[in-house]
């Protein structure tokens, strides 16, 4: 079985978790793992199922995951398409070898039995799920119709997805999920949990964060946990509190300020990266250039611009457009800037040592989630310490 993912790195984990329950089984099939978050990257999910039928005639194509989670009826209609599956059902062995049409069921329901995923292929990181769903309701997303409320995996399992993954040789971990913050029983005493019972745990990243929940316990996490990496991203949308209020958004931007201001005083080197929405409806110039100061001021460098996109049935879809030739010119604006924050960014690292995980032959990464040009002589899945002499495109080279 041949698996096609978009979207997040929650979609790429439960595509290694499909692999293990099915590929060596089910042949001749292509499995479409979809995103919803976008109109674009539901766009760009069929016209990959249209091309897959014209170069796989006689293959049988399946449409999993978010956008067949909202839309079974889509993709069931089109005639390229041989089976739907939902959230739900793409991660049992009795829906992926099964024969109905159309299996997408109530996205409420409690997490089915997952087993321990044991390959990650071609990855030296492993992505590790430990929570699905959401439970907040900011008024642009539909993801939580998609995933259904915050549901967590229970922390003993957790713990034993962590060892098998160090078992089979990752040096670094990042836990994902819909809204990792809110894992319940909380993210912190869980990364504190897994410190304590997994050794072997060379790096430890977090998927993107919900700013609302930075506080005093994630302080102390970066200071006392060496393996949490210095590299945070934050689900932040926009720089402007009123822009926040109408997202539903639950945080305002002299908070994020304040707690990377002294985030910084403990990881000094620290990168931060922002998820931000460019065009949100009513917003105005003058608000769009106070999210581009506030991108300046906490000096971001790896930034996920989208402009706007409205989806059926949110709340943001009712309110007053901004053109989208000004969204697409806003994200473009933004992602200029992140550009040459990254630059800068880079150039600190000029004729410093720095640890690198060696993740292919001559690509490393940096603990600050910065990729690395290295010789290709160096054994992957090594950390090694490297000087860095110089910069190509977004690369160091050490």
């Amino acid at each position: 079985m041949k698996i096609i993912t978009f979207g997040c790195r929650l979609n790429t984990f439960e595509t290694a978790l499909m692999h293990q329950l099915a590929a060596n089984e089910l042949k001749n099939v292509i499995l479409f793992n979809t995103c919803a978050v976008t109109a674009e990257a539901e766009r760009q999910c069929r016209q990959a199922i249209r091309k897959a039928r014209r170069d796989n005639p006689q293959a049988l194509i399946v449409v999993a995951g978010c956008s067949a989670q909202l839309h079974p009826e889509v993709y069931a209609t089109m005639p390229e398409v041989d089976r739907v599956l939902g959230n739900h059902e793409k991660l049992t062995r009795s829906a992926l070898f099964g024969h109905e049409k159309v299996m997408v069921g109530d996205i409420k329901e409690d997490l089915p039995d997952m087993p321990i995923v044991s390959e990650f292929e071609g990855r030296t990181r492993a992505f590790l799920q430990i929570q699905q769903g959401c439970d907040h309701h900011c008024t642009f997303c539909i993801v939580r119709q998609a995933r259904g409320p915050n549901r967590g995996l229970p922390a003993d399992q957790v713990v034993e997805q962590a060892k098998a993954f160090v078992a089979k040789g990752f040096s670094e971990l990042v836990l994902t999920g819909v809204d990792v913050a809110s894992y319940p029983g909380g993210l912190v005493p869980l990364v504190y949990r897994l410190v304590r019972e997994v050794s072997g745990i060379k790096r430890l990243r977090f998927g993107s964060l919900d700013p609302a929940v930075l506080d005093e316990h994630f302080l102390a996490l970066f200071q006392e946990v060496p393996i949490v990496m210095p590299h945070l991203h934050l689900s932040m949308q926009a720089g402007h509190d009123v822009i926040l209020k109408r997202m539903g958004r639950r945080h305002q931007t002299k908070q994020v300020v304040s707690f990377i201001e002294r985030l910084r005083l403990i990881r000094p080197h620290l990168a931060i990266g922002l998820d931000l929405i460019a065009g949100f409806p009513t917003e105005t110039e003058e608000q769009f250039q106070e999210t581009m100061s506030f991108v300046q001021r906490v000096q971001a460098t790896h930034l996920h611009v989208f402009p706007f996109s409205s989806r059926p049935g949110t709340p943001a879809a009712k309110m007053p457009m901004v053109p989208m030739p000004v969204r697409k010119q806003r994200a473009l604006r933004l992602r200029t800037l992140g550009e040459q924050q990254y630059q800068h960014f880079l150039d600190t690292f000029m004729g410093k040592e720095v640890p690198v995980l060696v993740e292919a032959k001559g690509r490393g990464l940096t603990e600050n989630y910065v990729p690395v040009m290295l010789s290709d002589t160096m054994e992957v899945g090594q950390l090694i310490t490297l000087r860095i002499k110089g910069k190509k495109d977004d690369a160091l080279v050490g």
